[in-house]
């Protein structure tokens, strides 16, 4: 870092009433050398050259207040000196000050109106202190233009200062935006894992609870059947500690990829045969390849027959109950129809709530009611290719 950046450093630690003393320190300095040492043949500094130094230095301690009335005395002050005979190279240092203040504090509009007054006025003065002295000011078209200078470079700060302050607010917004985005896609996993974790916990334990029942009833009359539905149990165990491995898996993989692939239409043999023995004959008919299904549109159906079963198991009463998978016009149509009373309100239940948000992960639909016959229907339709699914 070099000396001067240290200096900048350092002032910029400053609070502003120091730096505006300093700043009015210098330029007195500056300015009284100016005024005390005038060319023999023009006036020298008497009491009315160093009032109009100390009556400038006073306004300069209050620029940051009133900057367009401290460039007001300060460049009456300039002329006074002018007028009065005084010529020095240093004399406007004040006025100069005051206008690039006027600048840096205001708005493009007062910068131009300050800079055409000012440069009128300093015009104005030129002719008539050429009249008058032997040695002009200086040529008017020349003392027009230096009250612009410190004008442009305050505009020049100003417009500056702020960009880097919409930068910096642009910046902010963008962090801000960030961290809520971030914020939504937590909030959004953790509902999906806690979707996964429901439909894995909750359907296999309604699963085993179903074939632990037929075990009990069978037990003694019956008791291949009873290991049959034992085995039952533990096989659904089994699977669901798979799946909580593959759900809990996404949380602990730094590439946020499952250790298991997650379920689909391919599992459903096992899903229907987790369910079979509770009273239910459960059929299924599958016309369509796992392989030809995305995973998401896989995973979505897997879930939905499961919850749609378990509301039969849990709710309906039915004897019979159906699952079709099929694909037609660019779309996977599943279907759970049992013959049993209805299972939820077509408008209510957690269940179909469930369903739907499942339907709707996967760009899909679903339409769930009671069957003008007798029992219940879920049928969803989810989009597996291009074409999707025509609304």
């Amino acid at each position: 870092m070099t000396t001067f950046d240290r200096l900048a450093a350092r002032l910029r630690t400053l609070s502003p009433g120091t730096v505006d003393l300093l700043v009015v320190a210098v330029v007195g300095w500056f300015t009284g050398l100016d005024a005390a040492a005038n060319e023999p043949e023009y006036r020298q500094a008497d009491r009315l050259t160093w009032l109009l130094l100390v009556v400038s230095l006073l306004a300069l301690v209050w620029r940051r207040r009133w900057p367009v009335a401290v460039a007001l005395v300060t460049g009456a002050a300039c002329a006074g000196w002018a007028l009065h005979g005084h010529i020095g190279e240093l004399l406007n240092l004040p006025v100069l000050v005051a206008l690039y203040t006027v600048a840096v504090q205001g708005d493009r509009r007062r910068t131009l109106w300050t800079g055409l007054v000012a440069s009128l006025t300093s015009g104005g003065v030129a002719l008539w202190v050429g009249s008058e002295v032997v040695n002009p000011q200086g040529l008017p078209v020349l003392e027009m233009l230096w009250p612009l200078v410190p004008l442009l470079l305050g505009e020049v700060v100003r417009t500056r200062r702020q960009l880097l302050a919409e930068y910096a607010a642009r910046t902010a917004r963008a962090e801000a935006e960030r961290e809520r985005e971030a914020a939504r896609r937590v909030r959004e996993e953790r509902v999906r894992i806690a979707r996964e974790l429901h439909d894995v916990v909750a359907h296999t334990v309604t699963a085993m609870t179903v074939q632990a029942g037929v075990a009990l009833d069978a037990f003694d009359a019956q008791p291949e059947t009873a290991r049959a539905a034992v085995r039952q149990v533990r096989h659904s165990g089994k699977e669901a500690l798979r799946e909580l491995r593959a759900t809990v898996g996404v949380l602990r993989d730094a590439e946020g990829e499952p250790v298991e692939p997650m379920p689909g239409i391919g599992r459903l043999d096992d899903l229907v045969g987790r369910f079979a023995g509770g009273g239910v004959e459960i059929t299924l008919r599958q016309e369509a390849a796992d392989d030809d299904v995305p995973s998401v549109v896989g995973l979505a159906v897997y879930r939905i027959v499961q919850e749609a079963l378990t509301n039969v198991l849990k709710h309906s009463g039915a004897r019979h109950a159906s699952v079709s998978v099929a694909r037609r016009d660019g779309a996977l149509t599943v279907e759970v129809v049992d013959d049993g009373r209805p299972t939820e309100p077509a408008t209510g239940g957690f269940g179909l709530i469930g369903m739907r948000e499942r339907a709707a992960a996967a760009a899909g639909r679903i339409d769930a009611g009671p069957l003008p016959g007798g029992g219940f229907r879920v049928r969803a339709e989810l989009p597996v290719d291009e074409g999707g699914i025509r609304r």
